[in-house]
């Protein structure tokens, strides 16, 4: 060791000046300061949102979703009202379902635009069609409800895939 020497020379490090510590007047009582901590805040528990294709298969997913797949009836709720477009969706779900179809194409319209300005309730119908579903006396036999391939009318329709009929 005694022959190695350091490639470049090192500098001491001058000893930064640091104030003497002011010492309290004697008969102060002494205080303890503690270090402020950030007060820790509870994780926002994770969304539960219902998980794509639970109730179908990969592949169904994938058809549905390339517009693969050929409705076996369409139901179109363009110029109904709410009650008269709730009312042919029920009787058209009950034929289908007696028919055996599995899948039915429903054509509701676009959903307003975010930045429309209008005041009224454009898209009424596409709104209350999820409610309308998951109430329907129909609801056991849908197993899925997806969005349409462009094909077949994208953000205005909508894919109700039903349950093969047992039996």
């Amino acid at each position: 060791m005694a022959s190695v020497r350091p490639l470049r020379a090192i500098r001491p490090v001058a000893a930064a000046k640091i104030a003497p510590a002011t010492l309290p007047p004697p008969g102060t009582p002494k205080v303890r300061v503690l270090p402020v901590r950030p007060v820790p805040q509870p994780k926002p528990e994770p969304r539960k949102v219902p998980q794509p294709g639970v109730t179908l298969d990969g592949g169904w997913d994938k058809r549905l979703a390339r517009g693969m797949i050929i409705p076996d009836a369409t139901i179109d709720l363009h110029g109904h009202t709410l009650h008269s477009a709730h009312d042919l969706l029920d009787a058209a779900l009950d034929r289908a379902i007696r028919r055996g179809d599995r899948v039915i194409l429903l054509v509701t319209g676009k959903p307003p635009r975010p930045d429309s300005e209008r005041p009224h309730a454009r898209g009424a119908i596409r709104a209350a069609t999820g409610d309308w579903l998951a109430a329907s006396r129909h609801a056991g036999a849908i197993a899925a409800v997806r969005g349409a391939h462009p094909r077949h009318g994208g953000q205005g329709a909508l894919y109700i895939v039903l349950r093969r009929p047992r039996g």
